[in-house]
């Protein structure tokens, strides 16, 4: 009975441990709830400053991760001639202005509900934020 008892746990143990490994998909409905959390925690936003920031964060994400998902799209083409390579560059410098115009007029819409401080923070709470998913989803990846 022992034995068994043994066997069980250490089944149910080694279940769990491949349970943990495995690779967990990625859902940009969980990232970005995650990430709207801690930039309301990291910049000290208050109820009612969250009311106002957020819709307009989600919208400038949406927007983003469009530009994004495009790059992507860029990225996994098969080019064949140098001018397929030159014109992916080119698309990828237009995109990349794209964002930096993009968070540049959401920052600027930023500025229009909270102090300049608390939209600092956000920034800076935003960065941090992405440089911990690399470092965890490297981590993850070297398992």
């Amino acid at each position: 009975m022992k034995r068994i008892i043994v066997i069980l746990f250490c089944l149910t143990a080694t279940i769990a441990t491949f349970a943990q490994r495995s690779p967990q998909k990625f859902s940009p409905e969980k990232f970005q709830a995650d990430l709207q959390e801690y930039i309301v925690k990291e910049a000290k936003l208050t109820p009612q400053e969250a009311a106002k920031f957020l819709p307009m964060y989600s919208e400038m994400f949406q927007k983003q991760r469009a530009i994004y998902d495009r790059q992507r799209q860029l990225r996994m083409n098969k080019l064949t001639d140098e001018a397929a390579y030159r014109d992916a560059i080119k698309k990828g410098d237009q995109m990349d202005l794209e964002l930096k115009k993009l968070q540049q007029t959401y920052h600027d819409k930023f500025l229009a509900v909270l102090p300049a401080s608390k939209v600092f923070a956000v920034i800076g709470a935003e960065n941090r934020f992405h440089r911990d998913m690399w470092k965890k989803w490297g981590h993850m990846r070297r398992r």
